[in-house]
């Protein structure tokens, strides 16, 4: 679904602190400021009894009325999606019921809040499972925020950000995600069309832009768990817990697709966990930057790619399997060493274990780019204390995250 024109127009007017920054950004400066706010979280955990060192959530999670400042969280972003603001300058819209109906929900359900038109930061009631019959299609400048309850959207379709910008999802539980489709959707309060067959995805962005998906616990879903495709870009995923399933996460639509050559990810503070397979990420065309994740599980591979994306590893934890066969974090995919070896896949501080080891290739493997790094992400040995609260908070009112 695209903004339509006049709503480009009356955004700015009805919700003044509303943005439409450009997506696309100069990567280095970005990295550059991701490690330059981790490093100042560091610098604080002296300070701050409940610091992490982890900036995104030492930016909120100490505050006891995080309940009654819960948009301050948009501020709290960091990397590419540091923009999203999802709901932010919007009014807040409470959950009430799990129920769903895809061309006609009622006020109260998920659905009815993620298709208005104007801003609004969607919260919950009370503890639920939500089975959405179809995809649920999101409008623009929205925020689900689940902190304060137990809330999973499993079972059924899962979330769709489609050609629209500024989302935020926070704390859900998303997980045994279906193909849904050859059904009509509503995607705003004054359209809803044809949806073809779905992927099954846990959380599917699709010619998206200004995307944050923090603290969510994701597994089991039919195709990816976070798939970002068709010209996306100007995303953050953070402080995920992923578990259970085979082909984690796609970034590139395709080797041929190559709007995708704008696309920018950050993927930081994550715990890649028991009984995941591949693609953690599997990358093409953009920039990736894979900064402070912990990976302790992966059958297969953990990072992989095709089709000249620029990856950039920084401060991981890589414990490999014991198959001895798979020990290799990186997978170069379809295309030969002669090609792959100018891709630009670099790897600075990552921690490997169990005899982990991580192919370099391009600049990535030169000695003078080493040299010339002026990049310090926090220390990998310190992961575990950065990740240790990925996936979806018990939060209690009245009491810091």
């Amino acid at each position: 679904m695209k903004i339509p024109l006049y709503l480009l127009i009356l955004l700015p007017l009805l919700a003044p602190g509303i943005t439409l920054c450009s997506p696309v950004q100069n990567p280095q400066s970005v990295v550059q400021e991701v490690n330059e706010k981790i490093n100042a979280s560091r610098r604080n955990l002296a300070l701050l009894s409940c610091a992490t060192g982890n900036p995104i959530d030492d930016c909120w999670r100490c505050d006891p009325n995080w309940e009654k400042n819960r948009q301050h969280l948009a501020d709290c972003a960091i990397g590419f999606g540091k923009h999203a603001i999802g709901g932010r300058d919007g009014k807040i819209y409470v959950v009430t019921d799990s129920g769903d109906n895809a061309v006609n929900p009622k006020p109260g359900t998920l659905r009815y809040g993620v298709i208005q038109n104007e801003p609004l930061w969607i919260i919950f009631s009370r503890d639920m499972v939500i089975k959405l019959k179809q995809e649920l299609m999101m409008n623009s400048f929205k925020t689900i925020d689940g902190r304060g309850a137990s809330v999973h959207i499993a079972g059924g379709g899962c979330i769709t950000a489609q050609y629209v910008t500024n989302i935020i999802l926070h704390g859900l539980n998303i997980h045994d995600c279906k193909q849904k489709g050859n059904a009509y959707v509503r995607d705003s309060p004054d359209h809803h069309g044809w949806r073809t067959p779905s992927d099954g995805d846990g959380v599917s962005i699709f010619g998206g832009s200004h995307v944050w998906v923090d603290h969510c616990s994701l597994s089991n879903c039919r195709d990816g768990l976070i798939d970002a495709i068709h010209g996306s870009t100007a995303i953050t995923i953070s402080n995920n817990y992923l578990t259970h399933h085979d082909k984690v996460m796609l970034l590139g639509h395709s080797d041929t697709y190559t709007r995708d050559k704008n696309m920018q990810v950050t993927i930081a503070f994550n715990h890649f966990g028991e009984g995941l397979v591949q693609r953690m990420p599997r990358c093409r065309h953009g920039y990736f930057h894979v900064v402070n994740n912990d990976y302790t599980h992966w059958e297969m591979y953990a990072i992989g790619g095709s089709a000249d994306p620029t990856i950039n590893s920084q401060g991981n934890r890589f414990l490999a399997p014991n198959d001895r066969f798979n020990k290799e974090v990186t997978k170069h995919e379809d295309a030969p060493e002669s090609e792959w070896k100018k891709w630009n896949w670099r790897s600075e501080g990552d921690l490997m274990l169990n005899g982990a080891f991580f192919t370099l290739s391009g600049a990535g493997a030169s000695s003078n780019y080493a040299k010339a790094s002026s990049l310090s992400a926090r220390p990998s040995s310190l992961i575990g204390s950065m990740t240790m609260g990925a996936g979806a908070l018990l939060c209690k009112k009245g009491k810091g995250c």
